[in-house]
Parts: C-alpha cells; structure tokens; sequence
C-alpha cells in the first residue's frame, strides 16, 4: 500500500509541474520563473488533492522523481531541466547541462570498526536519519577530510539570499592543524535519492553567505548496499558541481578487519 500510495503522490506532483511548467514556456525558453501558490491554482483546475506541505512537490520533484516525460521531451542532449529556488516562495525551471553525481561502482573500499552505537541503529526513523548517525558515530567525515570536525546542527533551515528557503542536512564545523576553520554542509541520500547538484550548489551559497570566514568544504553521502557509504567532497566550478575526490567506506565489526586489509591500505593516496 505504501508503494501505491507513493506512486500515486508522484503522478499527482508530476501532473502539477507540467501543467505549471507549459503554462509559462514558450520556444527557446531557458529560464522559466513561478511562485508556489501556482500550485493552488493549478491542482483546482486539475482537481487534485495537495498535500499539506506544499513544499513537497518542488522538493520531490527537484529530489526524488524525474520530470515529466512531456518536459523531457523537450530538453535538448546533454541538458536538463531543474528547478532551482529564486526566492521567498519563488521557484524556476532553468535548462542547465547534464551533470550527474552518482557512486563509482569501481572504487575501492575501505573497512572502518563501526562505531555505531546499536541503540541508535535500532531506533533510526529513517535511512537518512540512519546514514548521517552513521557518519557522525564513525567520523567519517573526519576521516574523509582529514581534520578533526564536530556536527553543529542537524537539518538546519535557513534563507539566502536569490534563493529563498534551503535546508541543508547536517552542517560540521572544523579545524586542521594549522588553525583555519571550515565549515561542512552535508548531504545524505539513500534509496532512489539522487545526489542532488542543486542541493549542493545551495550549500555552498549558504556557507558564502552565512560564514564567511570560514573554509567551505561540501559534502555529499549516500548509502550504497551493506551498510557502504560513498562520501563525495564536491566543488562548484562555472556554474556546475565537480568531484574534488570520492571515498567508499564499509562498516564492518573491528575483527573483520585483516592484517591483510592493513597491508592493502598502507599502499593507497
């Protein structure tokens, strides 16, 4: 029933972005603006029932499903359409170049002891509630980045400016050995979520906004299968999201890890 249920949420919120969409577009268009109360409007004219939270249309959209077929349809190779936030309660479709962010199957993978304190696993509310607990309990960020960091706040909702509301998922404050602090936007995927490029372009202009001072390192973390995690550091350069480096970390109990595992390790960058 869930599955159906799902399904049905994502013809509906499909149904609101296209009509929403075609309302405004015409030939060429690269850049098509709408406010969110278009969605009243629009699920009236449709007669469908919105949810409560009307961001999560926008956010399923931009996040967990792709666009309609009818608006891909339209989009020319190697581009895309996305909708990016443009204000208080202001949205826009922009066509951007493809760019996609996803685990190397290929990579190799380091085992770490979990740390995962089992009364936390057991009464996880989520996979990404699970996958950021996981990484906080294991300092995987720490490991990852190699300085010492520590979680200022989890699901941090805030405003910026040309953009409007964002939430960043978990945000780390930072030191290295030489004194300079960062700051680390985080953030987590699991199941069909997309590492999202707008998410992350988000994050970086939070962090130029709200700490100037400090070192913005963004990351992105996603749960592949067996309680492996890919941890990406991820730039913004001319507009679009770049890989600086990707790691894949497996947890696994501490005598699982071989004096042959450690021989392994000595040997990598």
């Amino acid at each position: 029933m869930a599955n159906s249920s799902s399904s049905k949420s994502q013809s509906r919120y499909k149904a609101l972005i296209e009509k929403i969409f075609f309302d405004h577009y015409k030939e060429n268009d690269t850049l098509i603006e709408f406010e969110r109360n278009e969605l009243e409007s629009a699920a009236k004219l449709l007669e469908i029932t919105l949810p409560k939270n009307l961001g999560d249309v926008i956010y399923s959209i931009r996040y967990r499903t792709p666009m309609p077929e009818s608006i891909l349809s339209i989009q020319p190779k190697d581009m895309e359409w996305i909708i990016i936030g443009v204000g208080r309660s202001r949205y826009a479709f922009k066509l951007v170049r493809l760019n996609r962010i996803a685990p190397n199957p290929d990579l190799a993978v380091t085992k770490i002891p979990d740390a995962t304190p089992e009364i936390i696993s057991n009464y996880s509310l989520s996979d990404e509630q699970a996958l950021l607990a996981k990484v906080r309990y294991n300092r995987l960020i720490d490991i990852f980045l190699g300085i010492s960091v520590y979680s200022l706040q989890n699901h941090l909702r805030t405003t910026v400016k040309d953009i409007g509301q964002i939430e960043i998922d978990e945000v780390y404050v930072g030191i290295d050995k030489q004194g300079n602090h960062y700051i680390i936007p985080v953030q987590a995927k699991t199941g069909n979520d997309q590492l999202s490029v707008v998410q992350t372009k988000q994050d970086v202009d939070c962090c130029s906004e709200k700490f100037q001072n400090l070192i913005c390192r963004a990351i992105s973390t996603q749960f592949m299968e067996d309680d492996l995690i890919a941890i990406f550091e991820l730039t913004v350069e001319d507009d679009e999201v770049r890989i600086i480096e990707e790691r894949h970390y497996k947890l696994v109990p501490a005598k699982e890890i071989t004096s042959h595992d450690l021989q392994k390790y000595k040997y990598r960058n």
